[in-house]
């Protein structure tokens, strides 16, 4: 390269996206409500690796899925020959880790993770080869009543968002003996009537016929429509277990449609399936999908074990969030630190240390390539950094031993106040004004007196 040549700019691989700091406090708002609601309903953290054995989603997905076939970034480990796959759900490596762990043997569990999956897709909104998921797992229940009540805490969730455009449907596709009989039925349909398949659904016809229901072809509509409906194979006691989270679920007012053709790409699932979707993000409609999988721990080496999630995509919801008018809150800290001078500046660190010892976040203004920075072009950083109060020193705060404390903010129709606060005043003085003004509805404030 010539010395004079300047270095080729690089980007971001196609579909994997830069979080960058102004949305950073919306992700921040919608994971710590998440969080909030999936600790309200007893769910614990969990944590798995991002890489892990393609056997493992071979066996658990399905081999002849279009995850495992066309989507996974697998690769084979220079080091030592293994076979290992970046995850493309989250579902199979927290089934992994129950089982390496003995987990569900100590009890049932409430599990949830969050991360980063990848799919080597078409990147179009609402999909990306790098996506984010969070997701639920409940393992070792039976009963209809945690499906409904995976189904509740979604709706919860939404309402602690703001968001009322998501509508929830819901299906059950019995056990592998019911889908045995209709998944007869419907290839000797889709056979019967293989002149109207799209080269697609062919390809699906006798590997998966049931992902043809989910076609998104307008031309196969009519065909799919009256094609078998897998409720109609159901026996009794997949009924009963149907019917009860129905029970549940119109008891609590939940609405909901039953869509015949919600199905599952993924071998593992069985029972219960649900999606919550939503018209405002284009063909990308679906935010949350879920369902039981009471298959999956024996299919991949544990003890028979019944199990319910979902997974919702971050960044659709993002979207909506968006779409919503949901505020963000761009705040960068409470207190911004405005020094001039070199005294100034060795008083305002000890100053900033305080006042992050009392629980408040704090911006210390640092000097950027053009220089330090006047008191005006700092003030106007800190009136940018969403901060509640400016602390300012100088020449004349140093010899008086006091900080100029501004109310950025101010209250509605009142003149903006400053303070002149001796330095061993000035935390209670803040704490006062922030907590006090604040006080439990302040995400940022965790000061305990």
């Amino acid at each position: 390269m010539s010395e004079n040549k300047k270095p080729e700019k690089l980007s971001a691989v196609k579909g994997m996206n830069d979080i960058l700091p102004a949305d950073a406090p919306l992700w921040e708002l919608f994971e710590n409500t998440v969080q909030s609601v999936l600790k309200s309903y007893g769910f614990q953290k969990i944590v798995t690796p991002i890489v892990e054995d393609t056997s493992l989603f071979a066996r658990a997905i399905g081999a002849v899925t279009d995850i495992v076939e066309k989507e996974m970034y697998s690769f084979t480990d220079s080091m030592n020959g293994d076979q290992l796959t970046l995850r493309p759900e989250g579902t199979a490596g927290v089934v992994r880790a129950v089982i390496e762990h003995n987990l569900v043997y100590e009890g049932p569990k409430r599990l949830w993770y969050k991360g980063p999956m990848f799919r080597h897709e078409r990147p179009q909104r609402g999909r990306y080869r790098q996506f984010f998921q969070i997701g639920a797992e409940a393992i070792g229940f039976t009963g209809p009543d945690v499906d409904a009540e995976m189904i509740m805490l979604c709706r919860r969730l939404w309402d602690d968002l703001g968001l009322d455009k998501i509508r929830l449907e819901i299906n059950s596709i019995g056990n592998a003996e019911e889908r045995n009989a209709h998944r007869a039925d419907l290839i000797a349909y889709f056979e019967a009537n293989e002149s109207l398949l799209d080269a697609e659904a062919r390809r699906r016809l006798h590997a998966n016929p049931l992902r043809i229901l989910d076609t998104k072809n307008p031309a196969m509509q009519d065909l799919v429509n009256n094609a078998p409906k897998l409720l109609d194979y159901l026996k009794e006691e997949s009924l009963a277990h149907f019917n009860g989270v129905r029970k549940i679920l119109d008891h609590n007012n939940v609405q909901y449609t039953i869509n015949p053709r919600l199905v599952r790409g993924l071998d593992y699932y069985n029972r219960t399936v649900f999606e919550w979707v939503t018209d405002e993000l284009g063909a990308q409609g679906t935010v949350c999908a879920g369902g039981r999988y009471d298959p999956l721990v024996e299919h991949i080496g544990g003890k028979p074990t019944p199990a319910v999630g979902f997974a919702m995509g971050i960044e659709r919801l993002i979207e909506l969030m968006k779409l919503s008018g949901e505020p963000q809150e761009p705040n960068q800290c409470d207190v911004y630190m405005v020094h001039q001078g070199e005294e100034a500046q060795m008083q305002a660190f000890v100053l900033a240390e305080r006042i992050r010892d009392a629980g408040l976040d704090v911006v210390l203004h640092c000097a950027a390539a053009s220089g330090a920075g006047s008191f005006k072009s700092q003030m106007k950083k800190a009136d940018a950094s969403g901060a509640a109060y400016a602390v300012i020193l100088g020449e004349d705060e140093i010899a008086n031993k006091t900080a100029a404390v501004k109310d950025l903010r101010g209250k509605e129709g009142e003149t903006v106040q400053q303070a002149s606060v001796p330095f061993d005043q000035v935390v209670d003085y803040l704490v006062d004004e922030i907590v006090g003004a604040h006080d439990h509805d302040h995400d940022h404030v965790h000061y305990h007196p």
